[in-house]
């Protein structure tokens, strides 16, 4: 009889927790069939140009490819969703393939990034290179023995705090591992509004930083409406980038986290828990 009720309670407590135990309510972003809700922005090409069919989905994933070019010739593009956040958890899962694209600058060997709170892709001049927007770099290993980190921060015109400190580098490296070879990895970014961004690779935190906003250079043929140097960054657009080095992504899911940060929004969920650091806990 003891048995028997233990069992029971056991299979109460069980129902009870999967009642009441907090989701994590991740959203598709890519539905594994097309690019539908995203625009593509190529320099020197119109919005939604998608030159050489540079961004397409093959095999339930989207592929960023150059079969289609002579040489790269600094066509720099960006993938953006077309919705903006706030406060979020974008993730993704990706790998470098195949060769870089001719001409592609060195430092854009195996190298594309994750865009947060950028700029509208429709505000992007037909011949801007980047969007205004912060950088979560990704790289792959050159399978060479040197330490290369991913999940690292470049800000093209924008700036961050970094270790308390205003910081205007254009680019800062995480703490990560390397990453050789066409293995999958995954990347996820914590956006708290103008508060705090931290960087996980594989569920391990690399990277943190706080209070961004726009300024700084290493971005050109932008609108100077688009950039009010100072402002500070509490939302805007998500983009996956396109350097010169194939990439493939297999996953864009979202953690929204604005619920949790305003009890007034519409998605609030009680089960949330701010955390002391601003952070969700959920």
């Amino acid at each position: 009889m003891k048995k028997l009720l233990l069992s029971l309670n056991l299979l109460s407590n069980l129902a009870f927790a999967q009642i009441t135990a907090p989701k994590k309510e991740w959203r598709q972003l890519f539905n594994g069939k097309n690019l539908k809700g995203w625009d593509i922005k190529i320099r020197n090409y119109e919005l939604n140009d998608n030159f050489a069919n540079t961004f397409s989905v093959k095999d339930k994933k989207i592929v960023v490819n150059y079969d289609g070019y002579d040489k790269f010739n600094q066509r720099y593009g960006h993938l953006f969703y077309k919705e903006n956040f706030s406060y979020y958890k974008i993730a993704t899962e990706y790998r470098f393939v195949g060769n870089q694209a001719n001409e592609g600058e060195g430092w854009a060997l195996r190298n594309s990034g994750i865009m947060v709170h950028g700029q509208p892709a429709a505000s992007m001049l037909k011949d801007q290179d980047f969007p205004i927007s912060i950088e979560v770099q990704l790289l792959g290993g050159n399978s060479d023995g040197k330490p290369r980190t991913t999940c690292n921060l470049c800000t093209p015109g924008t700036n961050v705090v970094y270790e308390g400190k205003f910081d205007t580098r254009h680019c800062i490296n995480s703490k990560s591992k390397t990453f050789d070879g066409d293995q999958w990895v995954r990347a996820e970014v914590e956006v708290l509004g103008d508060s705090l961004i931290r960087h996980y690779i594989n569920g391990e935190l690399v990277m943190s930083y706080e209070k961004p906003t726009i300024g700084g250079g290493v971005v050109s043929g932008f609108d100077p409406i688009f950039k009010p140097d100072g402002k500070p960054l509490n939302e805007g657009s998500i983009s996956l980038q396109s350097e010169s080095h194939p990439i493939e992504f297999r996953k864009v899911e979202i953690l929204n986290l604005k619920g949790c940060m305003d009890p007034k929004a519409k998605n609030y969920k009680s089960h949330y828990v701010k955390e002391d650091n601003g952070a969700c806990k959920y």
